[in-house]
């Protein structure tokens, strides 16, 4: 697994958006690896990191998480994550609870999709292998992923520049993910929440229900959309910051 490890302190692993990679932290990496030891791993197919041949499974995400803590020696670390990259984080509790000194949840949800939603992630999947993914994918993604525009050149680079091998792979593990409700009521880890007020595609009370569940810190950020990282970086740091100080 290909990861950028800067920083000292409490260790943090970030987990990254689909369809992009561990490049989504850049505008925030040097200010949080002031204040903790950040790693940012590109999940599998993702970026540098290799596929590998397992079925399709955020499990085998969320125990990855777990193998990469062993690899670098470490016993627990904060897990954070953005939308797919919470699916994992919450896997990776699920997998390993000693191991989660926090949680930070970054626009995600708990609830496995209906459906509606898992059968139009498979449709995705089955595009993706068939005709790859561009510029369909960033098209459609797009206008819901940012509420400015603004920032559709970067989001979109860091899209088209994923193999169509891992996009289809992740559609179909994100589709038949369990439901973390469970975990999360029942884990008692120290949790914040981060959510972008304007994020079309999980709106606010999809935030206020984890916050809910995990008894959980929530900040809704002003004027941003479903990657706050990229779009608000000055209120994600704000947000973040002095909850990772205090770990």
């Amino acid at each position: 697994m290909h990861l950028t490890d800067t920083g000292s302190g409490t260790p943090v692993v970030l987990l990254h958006a689909f369809p992009l990679d561990s490049r989504m932290w850049d505008p925030v990496r040097e200010a949080l690896s002031r204040v903790v030891r950040l790693i940012t791993p590109d999940l599998r197919g993702f970026g540098r990191s290799p596929a590998g041949d397992a079925e399709p499974s955020v499990e085998t995400l969320g125990q990855d998480v777990i193998d990469l803590l062993d690899e670098l020696g470490l016993d627990r670390a904060v897990v954070g994550g953005c939308s797919m990259g919470g699916y994992c984080a919450m896997a990776a509790l699920r997998a390993a609870p000693q191991r989660v000194s926090g949680l930070l949840l970054i626009d995600t949800k708990a609830t496995a999709d209906t459906e509606e939603a898992a059968a139009n992630r498979l449709k995705v999947a089955d595009r993706a292998e068939g005709e790859g993914t561009a510029p369909w994918l960033a098209d459609t993604m797009l206008p819901m992923l940012l509420a400015d525009q603004a920032y559709a050149g970067t989001v979109r680079e860091l899209m088209e520049s994923q193999s169509p091998a891992a996009v289809a792979w992740a559609q179909r593990a994100m589709a038949a993910r369990m439901d973390s409700c469970d975990t999360l009521r029942s884990a008692g880890v120290d949790t914040l929440v981060v959510h972008g007020a304007l994020d079309k595609l999980m709106p606010v009370p999809v935030a206020q229900e984890l916050a809910e569940l995990t008894g959980g810190e929530l900040q809704l950020l002003p004027d941003t959309g479903h990657l706050p990282s990229i779009e608000s970086p000055g209120a994600f740091l704000g947000a973040v910051t002095p909850w990772l100080a205090k770990r």
